[in-house]
Parts: C-alpha cells; sequence; structure tokens
C-alpha cells in the first residue's frame, strides 16, 4: 500500500470513528444543525489577529449576545484553532446532516484554550458547513476558526462540538465577547440563573404617588448554592421611576438597572416571566398588587427582549 493511500485511509477510519462516538456519546451534537440559526455562512480568508480596543456590540457571526451566553454554558470547551485539514464524510456516515450542508472531518492546530483542559497541540472534530452557491465545498485550510464543544473522554485531541454548527469564523469581536462572557461566567460574584419569580409587593410611602416595589427570586447558583438576586422599584412625586438590581442580601435602593449585552442582564431579560405572575404577588391590598405588576412591566421594557437566533433545547 502507497504511503499517500495509506495516509487516506486512516484520515477517513478516523473520521468515521469519530462519527461513532460523537453520536454514541451525546445526542446534542447533531440536534441542532446550522440551519437552526445563523451561523457560519462563510469562512472567509484568514485575518491577522490584533488587539482590540472595545467590547463589540450587536449580533457576531450571526449570533447574539443571548446565544454566545448560551453556548458558552453548554461547553467545556471554547478553544481557537487553525484548520490545517478537511475530508468530506460521505452522507452515509453523516446522520442528522441538514441539506445543503455537508459534513467535514477537520484536523487543526490548537491556538488557544479559552476555557477547558489541555488539548495537545493538535484537535480533530466533526462540523457541518454550508455547501457554496455553486456547489462547492468550501475550502477551509489555513483558517482560524473559534470552537464551542467538549473534549471526548479517553481520546486526547478528539473534540466534540457542542452542536453540528459550533465552529465559527474567528475575528477579533467574536473572540473578545467570547472571552468577556467567560470572564463574567467563572467570577465569584457571577450572578446565578433565575429560576422563579418567588415574591413581589408594592409598599406605598407617605406621600401620594410615593412608594417602593421589591421583587425577590429563586435562584440557582454553583455548588447548589441559592444566591440572592432582588430588584427595587422606586416612585417618588415628581421624579421618573427607577430600578435596580441586586446581587446581595441588602435590598439596596441606590442600585442600578444592568447593562445591556452583561451576564447580569442576561440573567434577568432572557429569564424573568413575560407577565408577573399572580401567585408571587403578596400584597394585601390590589392597589398595591396593580403597582407591582406596573412596575415589573416596566423593568421588562427598561430590559428589552432577549434576542435569540439560535434554537434552545
Amino acid at each position: 500500500m502507497s504511503k499517500p493511500f495509506r495516509k487516506t485511509f486512516e484520515t477517513c477510519a478516523a473520521a468515521i470513528a469519530l462519527t461513532v462516538i460523537t453520536a454514541g456519546a451525546s445526542h446534542a451534537a447533531f440536534a441542532q444543525n446550522a440551519s437552526d440559526s445563523a451561523a457560519l455562512d462563510r469562512l472567509p480568508d484568514p485575518v491577522a489577529p490584533h488587539a482590540p480596543t472595545a467590547l463589540p456590540e450587536g449580533e457576531i457571526a450571526g449570533q447574539t449576545y443571548a446565544d454566545m451566553v448560551d453556548l458558552a454554558l453548554a461547553s467545556p470547551v471554547v478553544v481557537k484553532a487553525t484548520v490545517r485539514r478537511q475530508t468530506r464524510l460521505e452522507p452515509s456516515d453523516s446522520p442528522g446532516l441538514a441539506p445543503g450542508f455537508v459534513r467535514l472531518y477537520i484536523e487543526a492546530d490548537t491556538n488557544a484554550v479559552l476555557v477547558g483542559p489541555t488539548l495537545g497541540e493538535s484537535l480533530r472534530f466533526l462540523a457541518d458547513i454550508p455547501i457554496a452557491a455553486n456547489g462547492k465545498i468550501p475550502r477551509l485550510n489555513k483558517t482560524q476558526v473559534l470552537l464551542f464543544g467538549n473534549a471526548v473522554p479517553g481520546k486526547p485531541g478528539e473534540l466534540q462540538l457542542s452542536a453540528a454548527d459550533t465552529m465559527f469564523a474567528w475575528s477579533p469581536a467574536l473572540e473578545t465577547r467570547t472571552r468577556a462572557i467567560l470572564t463574567e461566567l467563572i467570577a465569584p460574584d457571577a450572578p446565578p440563573r433565575i429560576i422563579a419569580l418567588r415574591e413581589a409587593l408594592h409598599v406605598p410611602g407617605n406621600l401620594v404617588g410615593e412608594g417602593e416595589s421589591q421583587f425577590f427570586f429563586t435562584t440557582q447558583g454553583a455548588n447548589g448554592s441559592a444566591p440572592p438576586v432582588s430588584i427595587s422599584v422606586v416612585r417618588r412625586p415628581g421624579e421618573p421611576t427607577r430600578w435596580g438590581v441586586s446581587f446581595s442580601e441588602i435590598v439596596d435602593q441606590s442600585a442600578q438597572p444592568p447593562r445591556r449585552d452583561t451576564l447580569a442582564w442576561y440573567r434577568l431579560a432572557c429569564a424573568l416571566p413575560p407577565v408577573m405572575p399572580a401567585r408571587a404577588a403578596i400584597s394585601s391590598d390590589e392597589t398595591d398588587r396593580r403597582i407591582a405588576a406596573e412596575d415589573y412591566a416596566l423593568i421588562l421594557r427598561d430590559l428589552g427582549p432577549c434576542r435569540r437566533n439560535r434554537v434552545t433545547k
């Protein structure tokens, strides 16, 4: 057997083996194809890295801020790599492949691990990419990519993507946003996941139009903890209604709303129910319950919608 033929045979065998491992280990790898999201339309030519000076805004690589946080939460490994070689898998070896896409077995060089264990100098993984308009498969050699996934147990250097389309063309903006999200997620005081609105009450003040509404949430933090999260809405005659969120035991009237596209904003905007649940209202007076509901609606308007392009499971 000639050496070139032996190399091709070994590559295809490894790709098929990785297909079996990935499909058997987790349905998540193929449950969400690229058609479910505004994912990679085209992998551009490699971009020379440079130090970004500001956090990016808006969508990046077709992903909203909420999409990126969802991916970061679902991905124990985030790595920057450079594609070295690609091999197309036959349709029979590509279960769950969406129409108009091709599944590739990719070998890449590790550039940087943003989060996760040491992966070694090279990586192997499967990814679905769209076929070009002319019917050709894009050539990805030397392209820098950002990968969201998980290491395959017992298989050094093998990576299972969090979904079939979670290989993105690297850019300074994408890396900056991803690093900012990961930094917030691993911080000791990271805002916890909000499970439910537990209590809502309004306490009127001494003057007409004066009062304060308070909202308390059931949360889920790291290691089974339940860190406190509360929102206070303050009304004063002749002044705009203002509110703020507190991630501590203290209900602080000077607290501020979270800045958009931060983890605190994500925890609220992407978790709060669209209307205040009646069971959460604990004020005895009907007027106070109505004001609390109005203040809750104000919070939702100020937060704005939690936009997602990806389909959440």
